[in-house]
């Protein structure tokens, strides 16, 4: 009984990957030029979240001092 389950496991196991694969296939993988613009994108709105959250940040630090 436990090796029926087990040859039943492996049997999904090898079925899993092998629509993983299949699913992988038809994705719509971008080309360079694309890929270097997103990456752009991404790196120019995270630093312009982390001066955001700097400049927050230090505001809130000078009036918490104000009011120690």
């Amino acid at each position: 009984m436990a090796a029926k389950s087990k040859a039943t496991k492996s049997k999904s196991k090898f079925r899993y990957f092998k629509e993983v694969r299949s699913e992988l296939r038809k994705v719509n993988w971008p080309d360079r030029d694309e890929l270097i613009k997103a990456t752009g994108v991404v790196i120019v709105t995270v630093a312009g979240f982390a001066l955001m959250m700097t400049l927050v940040d230090s505001i809130f630090t000078q009036i918490i001092q104000l009011l120690i």
